[in-house]
């Protein structure tokens, strides 16, 4: 059943991959469709989405802090094994860390929808204002090897042109003001945040670059393990220790499940790191989470 409930997704992300690959509708649209997405219909979702959302349920706050500690682990078991195994430099450990913390935004949103219906996506929105700006900061640390720290202002100020974290502060606001959208803004909204989800979906599929598998299949095996297999389970522990269950212990677990951002290579190229490899890792945990994805819910007692 969880697999019939996922599979359609993918078969959105391969239809994307093959749209891309036979030129159609052309070239130039896959990256408008991406930027309309991510600048408009997507921080759409989230306003919708969070405008209702019990931000001041004591669960809901525990939701954001099991997002928190299970980030921050990860990104400090990495960086034990950066300096004990891998020896890596920024340039390399950068895509690493980012396909072990990241999340693919769209994929996440939409199994939670498919599984939980409206209050998943309710607390899946809050998940993703704790969790953009995290992951965020973790992969520019790690790719500019820290530098970033001793000049923060131009991290700030992306992180403040970010229509993602805007989307969750202006929602998380509104929730907490209690009036709303006014004059049925809630309604256009709503119907901006249903293009989102398949159109992010198609976007990933024509993003994808399987030739990149083969460039480094050692560097790319480790970071996918520990993004498919070992994060879902380390979010299932953090969620008992901090008390959730129900919806929130699922949007959780599932966000430690699905496979790193696409989004991370256009970071990963800005800031010099290994480009390639970062493809790789994308294409490659995508691919795999299919499977994947289903198995760790299923083991972890969530099917």
């Amino acid at each position: 059943m969880l697999l019939l409930t996922i599979w359609p997704l993918f078969a959105l992300i391969c239809l994307g991959f093959l749209l891309a690959r036979a030129g159609f509708p052309d070239r130039a649209f896959w990256p408008a469709a991406e930027r309309i997405n991510y600048f408009v219909l997507f921080p759409a979702l989230l306003v919708a989405n969070l405008v209702d959302a019990p931000v001041r349920d004591p669960a809901i706050l525990r939701l954001g802090g099991a997002m928190v500690a299970t980030t921050c682990i990860a990104a400090l078991v990495m960086t034990l094994l950066r300096n004990t195994v891998m020896q890596a430099p920024a340039a390399r450990f950068g895509p690493a860390l980012q396909g072990v913390v990241r999340f693919n935004t769209y994929l996440g949103l939409a199994i939670t929808a498919s599984l939980a219906g409206s209050e998943g996506l309710e607390r899946a929105a809050v998940l993703l204002a704790v969790g953009v700006p995290l992951v965020n900061v973790l992969s520019i640390i790690a790719l500019s090897e820290a530098s970033v720290l001793r000049h923060p202002l131009p991290l700030l100020k992306t992180m403040a042109r970010n229509p993602l974290i805007l989307g969750c502060v202006v929602g998380i606001a509104l929730a907490l003001a209690g009036t709303g959208l006014p004059f049925g803004s809630k309604r256009v909204l709503e119907f901006l945040a249903q293009a989102s989800l398949p159109l992010g979906l198609l976007c990933v599929g024509a993003a994808l670059q399987p030739k990149a598998i083969r460039s480094d299949v050692a560097a790319l095996a480790g970071p996918s393990l520990l993004r498919l297999m070992a994060m879902p389970a380390l979010g299932a522990g953090v969620a008992m220790i901090f008390g959730l269950d129900g919806v929130e212990a699922l949007v959780l677990v599932v966000f430690m499940a699905i496979p790193t951002a696409p989004t991370a290579y256009v970071l990963t190229r800005q800031l010099g790191g290994d480009g390639t490899l970062m493809a790789g890792l994308v294409t490659l945990q995508t691919l795999a989470a299919v499977l994947t994805i289903p198995l760790m819910l299923w083991l972890l007692g969530f099917a």
